[in-house]
C-alpha cells in the first residue's frame, strides 16, 4: 500500500495560473520594430495581466520548428505559434503531432487565420481571449501531402502574394499604397494560364487568369470564414477577361462583392486536382507564402485535423 505522501499530487488549476510556451519569428514586422528583447517583454507581461505565465522565445525562423517541437513534447505547457499565416503554415507539421490544443499568436499583416478565430487588437488583447479561449477542432487542407491553413492558389492570386510582399517593404508607412501598387503590378503583369481540373470525379480544361482553393467557406471584404469546421474546399475560378476582369477582381476583394463577380466561378469539393497544361513550374501560393513547383497540385481535405484555440466558436 503506497503511504499518503507517496500519491501524486495533481496541481491545483484554480491557484496555478494556465502555463503557455510562445515560439515566434523574430523577423516578424511588428517585432522588427520593437526590438526582440522588447516584444518578448511585452507578450509575457501580457499573458501575466492576462492570469496566465508565458515562456516566449523570438527565434530566427530556421530555429522556429526545434523549439516548437520542444514545446509540444513539454505536456505542461500549452504551446503557441507566434507570427504571420506563413509562418503558421510552416509550422502546422510540428502542431499536427501535437495531442493536445495548440494556440496561434498573430504577428503579420493579414493574419488570415488569427482573425478567423477570433484574435484581433493589440497583442494584449489578443493574448487576453488566447488565455480565455476555448479548443475547436477546424479543418486543413494539403496539397500534395503538405498542409496549409486557409488559401493556396496560382495566377493572379500567387502574383498578388509576391507583389504585395515587395510593396511592403517599399512602403512600410502605409497598407492602402501597397496594397494598390501590389494589385495594379498584378492587373498588369498576369498572364492567363490553362489548367485541367478534375473535381468530384469529373475533369474540365479551363484557362483562367487565377485558380485559387480555400479550406471551407470565405466571405466578404475581409475574407473571413463563417465555419472552421464546414468539411469542404472550395475553388474559385477566375476567368481570363484581360485588364478589365482582373480590375474588376481585384476592386471586389477591396468592396467585398467578389463572390458576386460574373468573371468568378466557384465549386466545392473535398478534394480537386490542378495541373497546368503547359507542363511549366508555376508560382503557387500557400498561406502568403510563394513556392514554384510543377506537376500536378493534389488538394485534399483534412476534415478537423487540428485542435486549436480560439476566442470564438467552430461556427458563427
Amino acid at each position: 500500500m503506497e503511504k499518503l505522501s507517496e500519491l501524486p499530487v495533481e496541481p491545483d488549476t484554480k491557484t496555478q495560473p494556465r502555463r503557455f510556451r510562445v515560439i515566434g519569428n523574430a523577423r516578424a514586422g511588428s517585432v522588427l520594430e520593437a526590438g526582440v528583447g522588447n516584444f518578448a517583454r511585452r507578450i509575457e507581461a501580457a499573458f501575466a495581466a492576462a492570469g496566465c505565465y508565458a515562456e516566449v522565445e523570438l527565434l530566427p525562423p530556421r530555429a522556429i520548428e526545434e523549439r516548437l517541437r520542444a514545446a509540444v513534447d513539454d505536456r505542461a505547457v500549452t504551446p503557441v505559434i507566434a507570427g504571420g499565416d506563413g509562418t503558421v503554415n510552416g509550422a502546422l507539421p510540428v502542431l499536427l503531432e501535437c495531442p493536445r490544443p495548440v494556440g496561434i499568436l498573430p504577428l503579420g499583416t493579414v493574419n488570415v487565420l488569427g482573425r478567423d478565430l477570433g484574435l484581433l487588437g493589440t497583442i494584449e488583447e489578443q493574448v487576453s481571449a488566447l488565455c480565455r479561449g476555448k479548443p475547436v477542432a477546424m479543418d486543413l487542407g494539403s496539397i500534395n501531402g503538405r498542409p496549409f491553413h486557409s488559401i493556396s492558389g496560382m495566377g493572379f492570386f500567387s502574383l498578388m502574394a509576391r507583389e504585395r510582399e515587395q510593396a511592403r517593404r517599399r512602403f512600410p508607412f502605409s497598407r492602402a499604397i501597397a496594397f494598390a501598387f501590389a494589385a495594379g503590378r498584378s492587373i498588369l503583369f498576369t498572364r492567363p494560364i490553362r489548367i485541367e481540373l478534375e473535381i468530384g470525379g469529373v475533369q474540365r480544361q479551363v484557362e483562367a487568369d487565377a485558380v485559387l482553393v480555400t479550406v471551407n467557406q470565405f466571405d466578404g471584404a475581409d475574407w473571413r470564414r463563417n465555419r472552421l469546421d464546414g468539411g469542404q474546399l472550395e475553388v474559385h475560378i477566375l476567368d481570363t477577361g484581360g485588364l478589365l476582369s482582373r480590375t474588376k477582381a481585384a476592386l471586389s476583394m477591396l468592396t467585398g462583392s467578389w463572390r458576386t463577380s460574373h468573371n468568378l466561378v466557384s465549386l466545392t469539393a473535398e478534394a480537386v486536382t490542378l495541373t497546368r497544361r503547359d507542363k511549366r513550374r508555376g508560382h503557387v501560393t500557400f498561406d502568403g507564402e510563394v513556392e514554384r513547383r510543377a506537376g500536378s497540385l493534389d488538394y485534399r481535405l483534412l476534415p478537423a485535423a487540428l485542435q486549436v484555440i480560439a476566442a470564438r466558436p467552430a461556427e458563427i
